[in-house]
């Protein structure tokens, strides 16, 4: 299964890098290294997460409050955004509209 992270979820991604490595100098690099694993577990288990807003998977990261929001095609997973679960909901909810 190939797996293709769109801009957007690079541009959380990168934020997120930002975010932990103003905490911490080298936790915004062990943010992006877990989750770059837990986006590569989509390709055992893409499809086994629950669906949120009508369409799209949602993976919790294991480490961060985050959550991975994908969908599939036949032989593609397509990240659509990566969300910190620490927002309110209206505002993850408004990233979908």
């Amino acid at each position: 299964m190939k797996i293709k992270i769109l801009k957007a979820a690079k541009n959380d991604l990168r934020e997120g890098y930002y975010f932990y490595e103003s905490q911490q100098t080298g936790l915004g690099a062990y943010f992006l290294e877990t989750l770059s694993s837990d986006i590569e577990s989509l390709k055992l288990f893409a499809g086994i997460h629950s669906i949120h807003f009508e369409k799209y998977y949602r993976l919790l990261s294991k480490r961060f409050p985050f959550a991975v929001y994908y969908q599939l095609s036949k032989n593609e997973v397509r990240v659509y955004a990566v969300v910190d679960c620490r927002r309110s909901p209206a505002w993850i909810r408004n990233k979908f509209d």
